[in-house]
C-alpha cells in the first residue's frame, strides 16, 4: 500500500463503531478495524524520522504522518465521528505518529497529570482528537478521562504551576510524584477508560481532560515495531448549534 497517495483507499468501510459515555453528556467514539492494513502502517511507521517535539510537551517522540493516509483522515473522522462529537464542519486538521518512550522520573510536571490538548474562548469553535493504537501488547495502555476535583480556579492554578514551577517545588506543594497518571488523585477523579487494542481509534472532545493510561512504563520502547505506536488526529470543528 502506497501511504502517501492521497487517493489510497486506508480505511475499512465497514468498521464497529461503540462509544463511551462521559460527563456533562460527552461521548468517545470507538471504531475498531480501523485501517485496512494496520499493520502495514506499522512498518511504514520505522522509515520514518521521528524526533522530540519542540513547541508542545509530548513524552516521547513524533513523526509526521504519511502524507497520503494524513489527507485522508480529516474524511474518515466527518464520515464516522463529527456529528457524533457535537461538530458539523472541519476547518482544518493535523495527523502524526507518535510514540510515548519518557522513563517516569524524567517528565515535566506538565506530564504527571492528565491534560487538554486544547480550549476555544470561542464557543462556536470545538476541538477534537482522535488516537488509533498501532500496538497488539493492551499492556502499553489505552486512554483515560478526567474531571476536576476542585474549582475551575484551583484547576487552572494547577495547570499554570505545573509549567512554570520546578519539578521538586510543584512536587511539594501538591504532594505529586514524577510518574505517568494511572487514575484519580486528589486534584482529578477518573471517569472512564477505554483500553488499547489492535487497530483500534478512539475520537473525543480535546477539551475534556485525558491522558495517556500507562501502566507499565516498563514496557515503552522507541522501536516502532513494539512501542506505544500511536496516530494522533487533531481537528478543529465548527461546533453544532445547541
Amino acid at each position: 500500500m502506497n501511504w502517501d497517495d492521497g487517493n489510497g483507499l486506508f480505511f475499512n468501510p465497514a468498521p464497529t463503531i461503540s462509544s463511551v459515555p462521559l460527563p456533562g453528556g460527552f461521548d468517545v467514539v470507538v471504531i475498531d478495524d480501523v485501517l485496512l492494513d494496520p499493520a502495514g502502517l506499522v512498518e511504514r511507521a520505522r522509515q520514518c524520522n521521528f524526533g522530540a517535539p519542540r513547541h508542545f510537551f509530548y513524552p516521547g517522540l513524533i513523526a509526521a504522518a504519511p502524507s497520503g493516509l494524513a489527507a485522508r483522515f480529516a474524511d474518515f473522522f466527518a464520515q464516522r465521528a463529527r456529528t457524533r462529537l457535537q461538530a458539523r464542519r472541519t476547518l482544518s486538521h493535523d495527523v502524526r505518529l507518535s510514540m510515548v518512550t519518557t522513563p517516569p522520573a524524567q517528565l515535566d510536571p506538565r506530564q504527571w497529570q492528565c491534560h487538554r490538548d486544547e480550549v476555544s474562548r470561542d464557543p462556536t469553535i470545538m476541538f477534537a482528537a482522535s488516537v488509533l493504537y498501532l500496538f497488539r501488547d493492551p499492556a502499553l495502555g489505552g486512554t483515560s478521562f478526567y474531571v476536576p476535583r476542585q474549582s475551575e480556579a484551583a484547576t487552572d492554578r494547577i495547570l499554570n504551576d505545573s509549567a512554570t514551577l520546578g519539578a521538586e517545588q510543584f512536587a511539594a506543594r501538591y504532594g505529586l510524584a514524577p510518574g505517568y497518571m494511572n487514575g484519580s488523585n486528589a486534584y482529578f477523579e477518573c471517569v472512564a477508560r477505554v483500553p488499547a487494542a489492535w487497530n483500534r481509534m478512539i475520537l473525543y472532545d480535546a477539551g475534556f481532560f485525558h491522558s495517556g493510561d500507562i501502566g507499565r512504563p516498563d514496557l515503552l520502547t522507541s522501536d516502532p515495531a513494539t512501542a506505544r505506536l500511536t496516530a494522533n488526529g487533531f481537528f478543529t470543528c465548527r461546533r453544532q448549534a445547541r
